[in-house]
């Protein structure tokens, strides 16, 4: 039995000794001190042996095993310290980190800003808590305008005032427009105005909250060739040079004339499929700034006109990318947004 816990100690001795890695050393710890180790067969030995000499045995394994323990931890601190004090190539590249981006709806924001900044617009910003005065009656839209409607805008409870009236959510960037005349006074007027607007609407291609840009140009001599003009710039350079628009007449009550601006397909190039129909997508709209809008911002329609323009920046960059959920911008799912 001796020789047997000899041998033993010796054995496991050499092994750790000889041992280069931590998971080499513990694979030895478990073959030593496991449920089918060495040293725990020799301790079931011991009930075998008479009763006289089990007492001396069991004493000579324990301080075996003690003096195993200490080479298994001089040597487990050993090994982790040459670990921590390895090689380090200091001209290897480092490994660069993973770096995020701006999200699709920002990405598309700053593209048309740049764009209309070309043509002279500059960027301007107005509430997206509004009064009704600036939301919709100065824009020509009367008290019984089905937009003004519980379920197409959302009001907030506020105090009524004589003739701003209740405080709203913005349904469009349109709001902007008598404030900007309100601001600037005078024209030459381009501004570009970048806001989230609020519908009680969802579904493929709405969303509750959206964000739209609106464009407003009023000057001496400003015609129809002048807002198609720039539609065809910012379709060229947003969409490429393959896609044109077209304006298709329509009715807002803010603009006269007033139109839908549509835009080729990306799918068919204006041949005609499934998704289009006619080779046509429905991009935003527009018109001429109706007479009545521009004497509630105190100009002079006699003199001045122009033409107004709002789109949903989701619904441009689904026409543009092919996206068939606008929704999707908003689920935050990785997967999707790591593709822009």
């Amino acid at each position: 039995m001796d020789q047997n816990i000899r041998k033993t100690f010796d054995s496991t001795k050499a092994k750790v000794t000889s041992v280069k890695v931590l998971k080499d050393l513990q694979q030895v710890y478990i073959e030593t001190f496991g449920k089918g180790g060495q040293f725990t067969k020799l301790t079931k030995e011991i009930s075998k042996l008479p009763k006289r000499d089990r007492p001396r045995f069991g004493k000579l394994i324990n301080v075996a095993k003690k003096n195993l323990e200490t080479e298994f931890a001089r040597k487990r601190s050993e090994l982790k310290k040459e670990k921590s004090q390895g090689y380090i190539d200091v001209t290897a590249p480092g490994k660069k980190r993973a770096l995020g981006h701006l999200h699709l709806v920002s990405q598309a924001i700053e593209e048309i800003v740049y764009i209309f900044r070309q043509l002279g617009f500059h960027l301007q910003s107005y509430p997206e808590i509004d009064w009704d005065w600036y939301v919709f009656e100065s824009l020509n839209m009367p008290k019984n305008h089905p937009a003004r409607d519980d379920w197409e805008t959302f009001f907030v409870k506020s105090s009524l005032k004589p003739k701003l009236g209740s405080l709203v959510l913005t349904p469009h960037t349109s709001n902007g427009q008598i404030r900007e005349m309100e601001r600037l006074k005078h024209p030459p007027i381009r501004m570009l105005n970048v806001a989230r607007c609020y519908r009680r609407q969802i579904d493929i291609s709405h969303t509750p909250m959206f964000h739209q840009f609106e464009g407003l140009l009023i000057d001496k001599n400003v015609s129809i060739p002048t807002l198609k003009g720039t539609f065809d710039y910012f379709t060229t350079r947003f969409f490429g040079p393959q896609r044109i628009t077209r304006l298709r007449p329509h009715h807002f009550r803010f603009t006269e004339p007033s139109f839908e601006v549509d835009v080729t397909c990306s799918i068919c190039s204006g041949r005609g499929c499934r998704l289009c129909k006619d080779g046509w997508l429905e991009l935003g709209g527009a018109g001429m700034v109706h007479p009545k809008v521009l004497k509630n911002g105190k100009i002079d329609p006699s003199v001045y006109s122009g033409f107004a323009f709002g789109w949903g920046v989701e619904r441009t960059i689904a026409m543009k990318t092919d996206v068939n959920d606008i929704r999707l911008l908003y689920q935050n799912d990785i997967r999707f947004l790591e593709q822009f």
